[in-house]
């Protein structure tokens, strides 16, 4: 008998418990400060912005594009070996914030810097989902690449 690899669990904080609700319930929140108009990203106790403490959870619309991402041959953790390959990337999503998240979805090969995702969530334990996101049907970028230069 082989037992199952857990993979690592996020650990929900005071300032992060309301996040890891909303995800559980399929919703992405993001904090907005009615002071400054802005919203933020990741959760804190102000506003990174104006200081203040008067913020608030709104929901976000869960759309954005690839801003960056990565793609793993090699598991970060023996509990991702079966993923592999698998995509990480950071998504700047329509409200302006970045979020750090697995990229999911049948081709890796369609992903690219500014494609259009969706959030999805994925139930890694009986308390936590986590927000993935998966391309949509829109318009993608083209794949953006360097060239590196040759070295003697």
């Amino acid at each position: 008998m082989t037992a199952t690899l857990q993979r690592p669990l996020p650990i929900p904080t005071a300032e992060t418990t309301h996040y890891w609700q909303s995800a559980l319930e399929g919703r992405l929140k993001v904090q907005y400060c009615p002071a400054c108009q802005r919203h933020q990203f990741y959760p804190r106790r102000f506003c990174t912005t104006c200081l203040t403490t008067e913020i608030e959870w709104v929901q976000a619309s869960g759309k954005g594009r690839v801003y960056t991402y990565t793609v793993c041959h090699v598991a970060a953790h023996p509990a991702f070996e079966s993923r592999v390959p698998y995509a990480i990337g950071m998504v700047e999503l329509d409200e302006g914030v970045r979020m750090l998240a697995g990229i999911v979805g049948p081709d890796l090969q369609q992903l690219a810097i500014g494609a259009p995702v969706e959030v999805c969530f994925e139930n890694i334990a009986d308390d936590i989902a986590l927000p993935m996101f998966r391309l949509t049907g829109g318009a993608t970028a083209a794949p953006q690449t360097q060239e590196i230069p040759e070295t003697r």
